[in-house]
C-alpha cells in the first residue's frame, strides 16, 4: 500500500505526463464507416471542429487533474487514526486510465485539423486538481458524489458538441460519441460504489466553472 510521500510523488508524476508528455491511449480510436476525409471539411468547419475539440481536450487535462486528486485525497489518511482508502483510489485511478485515451484521442484528433491546444491548460490542471483534492478529502461519499455530477455535466456537454460538430466531420463524431458512452458509464460505477447527492448549489458552482472553462477555452 503506497504511503503519503508515495501519493504525492505519483500525483506529481501525473500532473507533468498530462502536461508536458504525449499520452498514449489504450484503446484504438473510435472511427465510423465510411467516414468523410478532413479534405471535404471547409475551412469554417475545420476552425469549428478545432475550436470544440480543443474544448474537449481541455476537459480530459481537468479530468486528469480531478481523478488524481481525489485519488490522493483517498490515500492520505483523514485525522488521527484515519487509515488510506486504497479501494476507492483504485477505482478512481481506474476511471483516469480511461480518460487518458479521451486525452490521447482528442489530442490526435486537434494534430490532424492542424489546431492548437489550450494556452491555459496549466492553469486548467492547476484548478481542477484543487476542486478534485477539496472533494476528495471532505469524505469517500461526496468525492463519489463529485465524480457523477462531473460526469454528468461532461456527458450533457458532449450531446451538445455532437449537434454542434459538422456534419462531415465523421472523426471527431466519433471520438466524441466514444467519450460520451464512457463518462455515463462512469457516472453510474462512482453511484453503484456509494456516491453521496451533492447540494444544489454546488451543483450550480460546478456549471457555472465549467461554463467559464468552455467559453474561454473555445479561443485561448
Amino acid at each position: 500500500m503506497p504511503n503519503t510521500t508515495d501519493a504525492l510523488l505519483t500525483a506529481a508524476d501525473a500532473a507533468l505526463r498530462t502536461l508536458f508528455v504525449s499520452p498514449r491511449a489504450t484503446r484504438e480510436c473510435p472511427t465510423l464507416p465510411e467516414r468523410a476525409t478532413d479534405a471535404e471539411l471547409g475551412p469554417q468547419e475545420r476552425e469549428l471542429s478545432g475550436a470544440l475539440m480543443r474544448v474537449n481536450h481541455v476537459g480530459e487535462v481537468c479530468a486528469q487533474a480531478l481523478y488524481t486528486a481525489q485519488a490522493l485525497a483517498a490515500r492520505w489518511p483523514r485525522g488521527t487514526g484515519g487509515t488510506p482508502n486504497e479501494a476507492l483510489a483504485r477505482q478512481l485511478e481506474a476511471a483516469g486510465r480511461e480518460e487518458t485515451d479521451h486525452l490521447a484521442w482528442t489530442q490526435a484528433r486537434l494534430d490532424e485539423l492542424g489546431a492548437r491546444r489550450s494556452l491555459l491548460n496549466p492553469l486548467w490542471y492547476a484548478g481542477a486538481f484543487g476542486l478534485g483534492l477539496i472533494a476528495g478529502r471532505v469524505g469517500p461519499g461526496v468525492s463519489l458524489g463529485f465524480v457523477v455530477e462531473t460526469e454528468r455535466q461532461v456527458e450533457a456537454h458532449l450531446a451538445s458538441h455532437m449537434d454542434r460538430l459538422p456534419a462531415k466531420d465523421q472523426a471527431s463524431r466519433a471520438i466524441v460519441a466514444q467519450m460520451k458512452d464512457d463518462e455515463a458509464r462512469h457516472a453510474r460505477e462512482a453511484q453503484q460504489a456509494g456516491a453521496t447527492e451533492l447540494p444544489a448549489p454546488v451543483k450550480g458552482v460546478m456549471r457555472m466553472a465549467a461554463k467559464v472553462m468552455t467559453t474561454v477555452a473555445h479561443r485561448i
